[in-house]
């Protein structure tokens, strides 16, 4: 069996300060011959991909840093004797095809035996058969649409997974988007709906969910639009809500373009709630906005974290960890999704007497399909379609130029 020595050069993406490790040596599977329980030390190398500049940067940085203090914790309380943890971030800009490049690069580092990201289900599309061809697991904290782990015919009632390596802590759109109609037609009492998306895969995908669930009710969709990402006039589109009789504007898409969106409809003198999905679900959203966007509306995954007991720790050790960006929306599901990755390296060491065994990245992928524990979110498990068993869902509204949470409730299909 062939082995070389590696010596990585690692970037401590906190401070850009780098360090040069020495790491034991490694078989071309991924594997080391080191011993995890003593000896030289190991090092696990946990990937990150999500847009770490850009208009979703907010994001893509809360995520990075939630799994950089999961690898902190982790070597704080050594959690895998033996064993240290690193990150390696790539920013995908939020483009499909860096994703995809980056997901190559991930799978060249050896050291690296799992990977939390992307932000974007559209980037994760060009990704998963990249990680499924090194048996390389990937874990996303913010992926929501439903074909990622169910198959392209999930809507037709066929179920098939298509990558084992795909994991997600995040609920997917067939919960998030009917949970919103149901919000919508209910609680809200809006029955005359317009549905826009920005033809990208998660808001396409979200938009198609809520007006079947919204129809199903008994509401109508009086009226349909498309807008395109990056631009920034959408007056067009906002006329033809304001000409529609629209009692409410449901919006498949993401926060920069959902923000100006919700601004025009305004301008025109619609004075009715612009609704969205998590992707919305930001305060950039609302400061995109000249015109007061008070009412409008937005669900995100989970229950809000500042309210978990269960967060508590992780809130105030983020706040101590120095971080100059938010945790944002997804902070709490990068970190369990960060340590969902570690328990499952924590149980394959423990299982080859204290080493990682010479084909460790299957091993990862087969030890978090059986991972549980008390996350920071909640219970973190997930089912035999790499799903998470978490089903809470929170419906935000703009108070006050802030969100403020209104609903939160475990979805129940």
């Amino acid at each position: 069996m062939r082995h070389r020595s590696l010596l990585i050069l690692t970037s401590v993406l906190t401070t850009g300060a780098l360090t040069l490790t020495a790491c034991g040596s490694r078989d071309d599977k991924g594997g080391s011959d080191n011993n995890a329980s003593g000896g030289d030390n190991v090092t696990v190398v946990i990937g990150v991909d999500a847009p770490l500049t850009g208009s979703l940067s907010a994001l893509g940085q809360g995520i990075k840093n939630s799994v950089d203090l999961a690898v902190q914790t982790a070597n704080k309380n050594k959690e895998v004797p033996g064993v240290t943890f690193k990150i390696e971030a790539f920013d995908d800009q939020a483009v499909p095809a860096s994703g995809q490049a980056n997901a190559t690069k991930l799978v060249g580092n050896k050291d690296v035996l799992g990977v939390v990201g992307p932000l974007n289900s559209g980037v994760s599309q060009q990704m998963q058969g990249v990680f499924a061809s090194a048996n390389l697991a990937q874990v996303s904290p913010a992926n929501t649409n439903p074909a990622l782990s169910q198959g392209d015919n999930w809507g037709k009632g066929e179920f098939k997974r298509p990558f084992k390596t795909y994991f997600r802590t995040a609920a997917t759109d067939v919960v998030q988007g009917k949970f919103a109609a149901q919000y919508l037609f209910k609680d809200a009492g809006k029955k005359k709906v317009f549905v826009v998306d920005d033809k990208q895969t998660y808001g396409a995908g979200l938009a198609a969910i809520f007006s079947d669930e919204f129809k199903r009710l008994g509401g109508t969709v009086v009226g349909t639009d498309h807008v395109t990402v990056k631009e920034t006039d959408f007056s067009s589109t906002a006329d033809k809500v304001k000409s529609s009789g629209a009692d409410s504007v449901y919006f498949g898409g993401q926060y920069p373009e959902g923000g100006l969106l919700s601004d025009q409809i305004k301008k025109t003198g619609a004075k009715i709630p612009v609704m969205g999905g998590d992707g919305i679900y930001d305060p950039a959203f609302i400061s995109a906005s000249a015109e007061a966007n008070d009412g409008d509306l937005a669900t995100s995954i989970g229950y809000p974290v500042e309210k978990l007991p269960t967060a508590k720790k992780f809130i105030a050790d983020y706040n101590a960890g120095g971080y100059k960006d938010p945790y944002a929306a997804y902070g709490g599901y990068s970190y369990d999704a960060g340590w969902a990755v570690i328990q499952a390296v924590k149980a394959v060491v423990a299982a080859n007497n204290g080493k990682l065994p010479s084909d460790a990245r299957a091993k990862v992928t087969e030890a978090l399909g059986k991972v549980s524990f008390d996350g920071v979110t909640g219970k973190v498990s997930f089912d035999e379609f790499g799903d998470t068993t978490n089903k809470q869902l929170t419906v935000y509204k703009v108070e006050g130029g802030k969100w403020v949470d209104v609903k939160s409730d475990t979805f129940n299909q």
